[in-house]
């Protein structure tokens, strides 16, 4: 069965029961998996990221990789 099939026969299933507490235990779980974390930043930290885009898009950056090979060049 795709996604999509299972998409459409849960719904199908959700349509008939008539149990609040059913569909609110079902809600809970659906919730849990839809919520999108909201994180607060200071103007400290949005300054921050701002500078850092800025950065990435000069080319002012090293790629992980490239500081992998360093530390095990380094410490290895």
């Amino acid at each position: 069965m795709t996604a999509i099939e299972l998409k459409k026969a849960l719904i199908h299933r959700i349509a008939e029961i008539d149990d609040i507490s059913f569909l609110n235990a079902i809600k809970t779980i659906l919730d849990s998996k839809t919520h999108t974390k909201t994180i607060s930043l200071t103007p400290e930290l949005r300054k921050e990221i701002i500078e850092s885009k800025k950065d990435i898009e000069k080319g002012l950056f090293v790629e992980q990789v490239e500081l992998d090979n360093e530390f095990n060049k380094t410490y290895m």
